[in-house]
């Protein structure tokens, strides 16, 4: 007789929660077809080897399936990197690396530190000037700095809006921001390839939504068409912000 406990269930529950994230996880990444064919080899092999008991097709299976293993990392690298961030930029994980990390409050970012960025982009959104600043949080942005030209100046809205302004050589790429210093300008960010965006959102905000995906940074995006303002935070998008409304999202994002 099948004796079934709370052990089962909670087993049960954990299989189908990940299953169900995995599921979330190709289908934003357009791998969902290849998911679905997955299951059904191993459903189609699970039946073979320990239902019908098929000695000779279970062992071949068997084989793909060793192998098949080390080509679904390969295939599949960036989904599993992707997995592993987001499982620790859950807000209690990044409360453990605070924990352990002497410098967090050195780089908690102060009003002096947001107001320029927040002046800057309303300028640019009046003058409908296109603009993507990318500011770092825990996760490292250096290879991202790499792609561009290195500044490594004091946060400044008149340098902001100069280095954004369209006959300037970097206005085309994206400004990153770290540790209360504009670091890089001109840099090139991983283009989201999400098929949610709104069709009127152009590449900028790809690009924004990319790296917000990849990264816990906040990016924002002054669009040169409507000249409105928008943050991506964790690959979700926050549109036509005002001034007060970008302000309040960096204090509280920039310093929890």
């Amino acid at each position: 007789m099948f004796d079934f406990g709370i052990k089962d269930f909670v087993d049960i529950f954990c299989v189908a929660l990940m299953l169900y994230y995995i599921y979330r996880l190709m289908k934003e990444s357009r791998s969902l077809n290849v998911f679905i064919g997955i299951l059904v080899f191993i459903v189609i092999w699970l039946f073979v080897s320990q239902i019908l008991e098929m000695r000779l097709l279970g062992s071949i299976m068997d084989k793909l399936v060793s192998v098949g293993v080390i080509a679904l990392i390969i295939l599949f690298q960036e989904e599993i990197r992707k997995f592993f961030y987001n499982l620790g930029a859950h807000r209690r994980m990044k409360g453990i690396i605070r924990l352990f990390s002497s410098g967090d409050k050195k780089n908690r970012v102060d009003r002096e530190s947001i107001m320029p960025i927040v002046m800057s982009c309303m300028n640019m959104s009046r003058g409908k000037v296109g603009a993507l600043i990318v500011i770092e949080r825990i996760s490292s942005l250096d290879d991202i700095i790499e792609t561009g030209d290195l500044i490594d100046a004091n946060i400044n809205q008149r340098l902001i809006e100069n280095i954004f302004f369209k006959n300037s050589p970097l206005h085309d790429g994206a400004m990153v921001i770290s540790k209360k210093r504009i670091r890089a300008a001109g840099c090139i960010l991983p283009v989201s390839h999400s098929i949610d965006i709104p069709k009127d959102l152009g590449l900028r905000h790809r690009a924004a939504l990319g790296i917000s995906q990849d990264s816990d940074a906040i990016a924002i995006v002054v669009s040169e068409e409507t000249g409105g303002i928008s943050v991506a935070i964790k690959g979700q998008f926050q549109l036509r912000l005002s001034a007060e409304g970008l302000e309040s999202i960096l204090t509280r994002e920039l310093n929890i």
